[in-house]
């Protein structure tokens, strides 16, 4: 049975950082795309970032547009682990983040994952 287990999320002040991670079993990221999407309150769960795995496009990286240069996602085949570094935080980056995985391309499209952690609550204040 696959297993995505986020961690990291916490309260943290505008302009700081935090590392979100994902570890899996049952499936490894060496041969799935994995990702991150986020939901804040009263809104649709939106995409982050996601990364292919390494032996497709080298581990091609993608990102929203309202994320790209300050969220960093990365893979560690060895752990099994996904990571979403997050620096220079805002407010409007508050939401539930949640861990996405996926064989063949990985997708910005939310239907397209089958495989989702519960979410770890990332909490940014002014």
């Amino acid at each position: 049975q696959v297993q995505l287990v986020e961690s990291g999320g916490g309260l943290v002040q505008a302009g700081g950082s935090l590392r979100l991670s994902c570890a899996a079993s049952g499936l490894t990221f060496s041969t799935h795309g994995a990702g991150w999407f986020r939901q804040a309150p009263g809104k649709e769960r939106e995409f982050v970032a996601a990364i292919m795995w390494s032996g497709w496009s080298g581990g091609l990286r993608y990102y929203a547009d309202s994320v790209k240069g300050r969220f960093t996602i990365s893979r560690d085949d060895a752990k099994n682990t996904v990571y979403l570094q997050m620096n220079s935080l805002k407010v409007e980056d508050t939401a539930v983040y949640y861990c996405a995985a996926k064989s063949g391309r990985v997708s910005t499209l939310e239907s397209s994952w089958n495989q989702w952690g519960q979410g770890t609550q990332v909490t940014v204040s002014s």
